[in-house]
């Protein structure tokens, strides 16, 4: 690693009195563990949980936040062998050569042995689990990360997708396409998306659209609707409207039978209230946005037992998620919608995360996204 800065430029996240802010800063470059590697970023999303992070109300964190980078392997660790970044399975997780293109997500590691790891798909859960930018964890708003060899996401040049596409999809993009999968919902199946002009929302609306889904989307305001009918939402619902009656409106649109599937992505107790209420017979609920502790969603059991309906919960996704859901992307089926972004613009990132529509993706230097 002697070719390699001993400092590194970072959003660092800074709290007082008066809330939080970000401030870009140089810091050592982060000690690299036998098991790990490092990885130089190109890319990096911005995330609403990463705004969420930074307030300090949802734990302990790292002063470095940030979890959907994309970058080179640029050192390895004195435990990881040196292979070859070639594999039968595209964006294997063991493409570990020096140079090789990966993914910094979320979930920076899991420990393969807990209840959760041992069940099909559950490692996203895992009792052991570590995440980027929690406490402990350096996350991707910086120009080095290291992780765990064993658990790093392969993104090879292959692919043909740029870096600024690869990285929302490694939180926002995986999270809407497992809450489809969660949802069981078949082709020509109604989907309904709270929140689909959000990241996740546009994501989840675009993923419907590509699985054959008719898709309705609720979210508030003109802007909104117009970019989720133009991402291929077949009806709009304005939450914001006092006039119209969400649940009639989206019964209404289904021609009165309700939709096959609700994902609730928006963190409201008022959005899941709304989703029970038009999923029609034997229709799944999806959990992805979290309400606020004093929030609560009110049901009777006959619900359940009358209409057959079902809520599930899904957490972003795993490793396996991830390569499909590029695969989407690849195949030109999704398009993220990514507004370009500096490493010095984050403080405003922040400030302004709400009232944009798309996905910020900060990117350093150059990159495979500026050809």
């Amino acid at each position: 690693m002697s070719s390699l800065p001993s400092m590194m430029k970072a959003g660092v996240v800074r709290r007082d009195s008066s809330g939080f802010s970000f401030h870009i800063t140089t810091v050592p470059l982060p000690q690299l563990a036998p098991t790990d590697i490092l990885v130089r970023l190109t890319a990096t999303g911005v995330c609403g949980t990463d705004i969420g992070l930074a307030s300090g109300k949802l734990g302990p964190t790292h002063e470095i936040l940030g979890h959907e980078g994309v970058g080179r392997i640029v050192a390895l660790g004195s435990a990881v062998p040196a292979a070859s970044s070639s594999s039968s399975s595209p964006c294997a997780p063991d493409a570990v050569a020096v140079g090789a293109r990966v993914g910094l997500a979320w979930l920076r590691d899991a420990c393969g042995a807990c209840a959760f790891c041992l069940h099909p798909g559950g490692e996203t859960r895992c009792a052991a689990r570590r995440n980027s930018g929690r406490a402990g964890v350096g996350g991707t708003f910086a120009e080095y990360a290291v992780v765990p060899a064993r658990y790093v996401v392969g993104v090879p040049d292959e692919l043909g997708v740029r870096d600024d596409a690869v990285a929302p999809v490694l939180c926002g993009g995986v999270t809407a396409y497992k809450a489809l999968r969660e949802s069981g919902v078949a082709a020509g199946g109604w989907v309904a998306v709270s929140g689909a002009g959000g990241g996740v929302g546009a994501f989840a609306v675009q993923y419907a659209a590509a699985m054959g889904c008719r898709v309705v989307a609720l979210d508030a305001g003109d802007a909104k609707r117009a970019y989720c009918l133009a991402l291929g939402a077949e009806a709009y619902v304005d939450v914001a409207d006092e006039d119209q009656d969400v649940v009639a409106a989206v019964r209404s649109v289904t021609a009165g039978a309700g939709v096959a599937a609700a994902l609730a992505i928006a963190g409201t107790a008022k959005a899941y209230q709304a989703a029970l209420e038009f999923l029609g017979p034997f229709g799944t609920l999806v959990c992805v946005g979290i309400p606020p502790p004093w929030e609560t969603v009110s049901f009777h059991p006959l619900l359940f037992i009358d209409k057959g309906v079902r809520i599930v919960g899904s957490a972003v996704g795993t490793r396996e998620d991830i390569r499909d859901a590029l695969g989407f992307v690849a195949r030109g089926l999704v398009k993220p919608t990514v507004l370009p972004a500096k490493l010095e613009d984050l403080p405003h990132i922040a400030n302004t995360f709400a009232q944009v529509t798309g996905k910020y993706v900060i990117k350093f230097g150059e990159s495979d996204s500026e050809d």
